[in-house]
């Protein structure tokens, strides 16, 4: 089954609502069985019960109050991307009772009408500086996610492409 239009929006519906309202099982069941949640603070988790295990002791444990929405979904059936806001307020102790909000992008990998794998680009120094994050810390943590970024096969295989283009 291949998810049209309104299909993905509604899936997106559900996930968002069931993030918001702490409902893990339903969550989990917006995704495949083996599927992949790949966060940008806690990493990627394949299948349901890594994904549950994700929201419930890491997601939830740090952010109260959440509330995660989406908007304009677009797909071609296969893949699928949208635009979202989020906030939350945090309970990490030294950030506790911090409100944040988030925006960003997340693409969809669609298999059988569920999410088979989730990434997001967000704009998280936005969310550290709500939050009051030290800058030393905010780029230690850049750095990490920089050399994720360069260290990807896909990345390395952009950047030497984009050099032979501009050596000609």
């Amino acid at each position: 089954m291949r998810l049209d239009q309104a299909g993905f929006a509604a899936l997106l519906a559900r996930l968002g609502n069931c993030a918001s309202e702490g409902d893990a099982d339903g969550f989990a069941a917006c995704f495949t069985p083996d599927a992949v949640y790949d966060d940008y603070i806690y990493g990627p988790h394949q299948g349901r019960t890594a994904i549950i295990d994700m929201l419930q002791n890491l997601f939830w444990r740090d952010a109260g109050d959440y509330d995660w929405r989406f908007f304009d979904p677009v797909t071609n059936g296969e893949w699928g991307y949208a635009r979202s806001l989020s906030t939350f307020v945090s309970k990490i102790p030294a950030y506790q009772g911090k409100r944040v909000l988030i925006d960003g992008i997340s693409r969809f990998r669609l298999s059988h009408g569920l999410i088979a794998y989730y990434g997001e680009s967000v704009n998280a120094g936005v969310a550290m500086v709500q939050l009051g994050v030290e800058p030393a810390r905010m780029e230690k943590r850049f750095r990490r996610w920089a050399d994720e970024l360069n260290g990807r096969a896909e990345s390395r295989d952009y950047v030497s492409a984009a050099r032979a283009r501009f050596a000609r």
